[in-house]
């Protein structure tokens, strides 16, 4: 893959006049590239694939758990899906998927959060 600013090249040294090959021999990259560089309206972007974690196999019964009692902290919930990871590691799943629910507060397991009325 290009890099947004050789994206940005190549589009500058054809507009100016410069042939396709010979933008290609400058970069050191095929002539095909130049061709899908300029064919493509936005610059190339990167996207990393979503991954399964250590968390994956737990998040249903976490979900379930945090839609029946939202203010369960994180550490209880935990014990109760038998986690036995970081409990850091835990309590930051927990904390997104909170504030991904519609109701949740994103207090879940913070001692310090107070609680809105």
């Amino acid at each position: 893959m290009i890099s947004v600013e050789d994206w940005a090249l190549i589009r500058r040294l054809v507009a100016d006049g410069v042939p396709q090959r010979q933008v290609a021999r400058q970069l050191g990259i095929g002539r095909s590239t130049v061709d899908r560089a300029l064919a493509s309206d936005r610059p190339p972007k990167y996207e990393r694939p979503p991954q399964e974690t250590t968390f994956t196999p737990f998040e249903a019964r976490v979900r379930a758990l945090l839609a029946e009692h939202p203010e369960m902290p994180a550490t209880v919930i935990a014990e109760r899906v038998e986690w036995s990871g970081s409990i850091t590691w835990f309590r930051e799943n927990v904390r997104r998927l909170s504030l991904d629910a519609p109701m949740g507060w994103g207090l879940v397991g913070r001692r310090d959060a107070e609680m809105p009325l």
